[in-house]
């Protein structure tokens, strides 16, 4: 069982966010790049899954600030192999992201999984479109919002448990390989110590490869005009008095403004 986990570096959203100079994006020399959260739990359901059933475990992804140890990270969490693919341009949009992995991932022989994990979302794509572009790219099946996966080799198919709204939980057969957005792993992400990743980084490598070039990769995409912070707008008004007095201002403000 070949598992590829699709990893993406996110900005911290911890810290302040600061805009580059020409507006359609954020300043790379002053964020923090950490590892996408759901793309995490991806990685801890592939290891999960590689327990259980034996194969292996790739990680895979664009190059980014600060990837390389979080691919050392995940070689120490127990991934076989990690594979950065440079030259995708700086910080390439979702739809860019899945051309792009889609191409190298046609185009190299010794990357064909049986199976696809990637997060089912990150907080630059909260609509959770990389999982089923790449799909489409590849020509694969794609279930999302998953919680549980278990695998059949032989039968050659998965069964996948998808979270769905109010609670419920729906149950699929998968026919592999395909590509699952996964919501959460069955256990937590695993902690690894940074001494581990040290000695990750001496033993191991990350290989190189370079992405398709523009034209090949190219898809129709909205164009950024311009992004802004939100404005600082009125602050709050704190009504202060008796339960009387509050409810008689409270009253006059809704009636000044024509909802009572």
């Amino acid at each position: 069982m070949d598992i590829l986990v699709v990893l993406k570096m996110v900005p911290d959203i911890v810290e302040e966010l600061t805009l580059a100079a020409d507006g359609r994006g954020l300043d790379r020399d002053q964020v923090r790049m950490i590892l996408n959260e759901s793309d995490d739990q991806a990685l801890e359901e592939a290891l999960l899954l590689k327990e259980r059933h034996g194969g292996k475990v790739t990680v895979l992804a664009l190059d980014a600030p600060e990837l390389d140890d979080a691919l050392f990270a995940a070689l120490a969490k127990g991934a076989d192999r990690a594979v950065k693919v440079a030259g995708a341009g700086d910080g390439p949009g979702t739809r860019q992201t899945g051309a792009v992995l889609g191409q190298v991932l046609e185009r190299e022989q010794g990357l064909k999984p049986d199976l696809i994990l990637t997060g089912v979302q990150a907080i630059d794509d909260l609509d959770g479109l990389l999982a089923p572009l790449l799909a489409h790219v590849l020509g694969l099946p794609y279930l999302g919002v998953v919680v549980r996966v278990s695998v059949d080799g032989s039968a050659r198919k998965a069964t996948v448990t998808k979270e769905c709204p109010a609670g419920f939980q729906a149950r699929f057969e998968v026919d592999l390989p395909a590509v699952l957005g996964i919501l959460s792993a069955e256990n937590p992400p695993r902690y690894v110590p940074v001494s581990k990743v040290r000695a990750a980084m001496k033993s191991q490598t990350i290989e190189l490869l370079p992405a398709p070039s523009a034209g090949e990769a190219a898809v129709a995409a909205p164009k950024l005009l311009e992004m802004k912070k939100p404005e600082e707008a009125a602050q709050a008004e704190f009504l202060e008095g008796s339960l009387e007095e509050v409810s008689e201002k409270l009253c006059e403000i809704l009636s000044g403004r024509g909802l009572m």
